[in-house]
């Protein structure tokens, strides 16, 4: 299986100034390519560009001071965002032509396969970079000893943070997924709630109110400096800060509650979600971005493969319509938050009621049928809170006797 550990780190003077030349020689290189690819009739092959990379370093000596692999995979970076936006032209998407990079733009470099390594130097790690050195970096927490590195990316943040993020490849079976899954969940994720599961919780939204008043204030600092000044400058450091401190509390959240969902069940129903275009629709766009469904749903993706838990994205047309019980069907405003069916008089909150209809659909795609108990029998008459405070403090969403009992401890 594939995986991605990022690390900080803290490079000297001396080598942020290499890297950051390194950086720059591959953004004038990715703009050569592309500036090559569109001087032609047809998009020659990638490998063909790449063997004229041993030309170019004959009169362009600032190649010369690039490892050969990272250069390769400035090649590869161009043809990958032509494929994105062949792919997204495909799918009927309205898309332009890929544009030269301005300095603001590239702030990353790929070593492939070779020209890296992690070393212990008097007790410290560092990762050694060919043609950079030396690099101190904050190892927080191992990489597991069956897998390998098969390449490091090294990128500077807008916060003037350096990151080392290592693709590795663990030697491990993925686990088998039940045939008869026994614990299942629905997932139907909103705004006021983030995420309503049958079991009967309904964890709140995370409160990143005072993150979002720290950023705007800083925002409009900025806008009253002079643009380019020295005051500006330390003023924009200042707002990347703030966006970096309200990502990684966002993804932080994410992270917990997804991970909690693929460890505890064996089969998990969510919505097959558009994030994309209901961020683009008009009205309450900037909560629907914020919510983040689109990375929540990825992560829950790839943490339900690797724990070997059946991952099921349903079709969510009429999901809040829908009787979970009997089936038939009520046209309800947005604002109605309760459901109410007219033909059996079952009673739920509407979340619950389309988690309920998320499992169904979930277990049916799996061809394991409908669970043994109706949405009747076991929706609690008034859902369970859990705090999205909770669930960023503790690590975990609910509110059950062995959680509490652990945190507790």
């Amino acid at each position: 299986m594939q995986y991605n550990y990022k690390y900080r780190l803290d490079p000297p003077e001396a080598l942020t100034e290499t890297l950051l030349h390194h950086v720059d020689t591959c953004r004038q290189l990715y703009n050569h390519v592309l500036y090559k690819i569109n001087e032609a009739n047809d998009i020659p092959a990638r490998y063909k560009i790449q063997g004229t990379l041993p030309d170019l370093k004959k009169w362009w000596d600032d190649l010369g001071d690039v490892h050969s692999k990272v250069l390769q995979m400035v090649v590869k970076r161009v043809y990958d965002n032509l494929s994105t936006l062949k792919a997204q032209n495909e799918n009927g998407r309205a898309v332009g032509m890929l544009k030269w990079k301005p300095p603001r733009e590239y702030r990353s470099l790929t070593y492939n396969q070779s020209g890296f390594k992690l070393k212990n130097t008097s007790g410290r790690s560092v990762l050694w970079l060919s043609k950079i050195g030396d690099i101190p970096i904050h190892f927080h927490r191992d990489i597991p000893e069956n897998a390998t590195i098969k390449q490091v990316t090294v990128k500077r943040e807008p916060t003037g943070e350096w990151f080392a993020t290592f693709g590795i490849d663990v030697d491990e079976s993925t686990p088998e997924k039940p045939e008869t899954p026994e614990k299942v969940v629905g997932i139907d994720v909103g705004i006021l709630k983030y995420a309503h599961d049958t079991d009967g919780y309904a964890i709140e939204s995370p409160d990143f109110s005072d993150e979002r008043e720290r950023l705007e204030r800083a925002q409009r600092d900025l806008s009253r400096k002079e643009h380019g000044s020295r005051n500006w400058k330390k003023q924009c450091r200042v707002v990347a800060d703030r966006h970096a401190d309200l990502k990684r509390k966002r993804r932080d959240f994410l992270h917990k509650l997804s991970n909690y969902y693929a460890r505890e069940y064996d089969l998990v129903a969510v919505e097959d979600l558009d994030a994309k275009g209901l961020v683009e629709l008009p009205g309450n766009s900037r909560n629907r971005a914020g919510a983040a469904w689109g990375t929540f749903l990825r992560m829950l993706e790839y943490k339900c493969e690797r724990e070997g838990t059946h991952f099921v994205a349903v079709n969510p047309r009429g999901t809040t319509k829908e009787c979970a019980a009997c089936g038939v069907k009520t046209e309800k405003p947005l604002w109605v938050r309760e459901y109410s069916c007219p033909a059996c008089g079952f009673e739920a909150d509407r979340d619950a009621n389309a988690a309920w209809n998320i499992l169904s659909r979930g277990l049916e795609d799996v061809g394991v049928g409908y669970s043994e108990s109706t949405p009747v029998e076991t929706a609690l008459p008034v859902d369970t809170p859990v705090s999205a405070k909770r669930v960023l403090e503790a690590g975990s969403p609910t509110l059950k006797e062995r959680t509490a009992s652990a945190v507790s401890e």
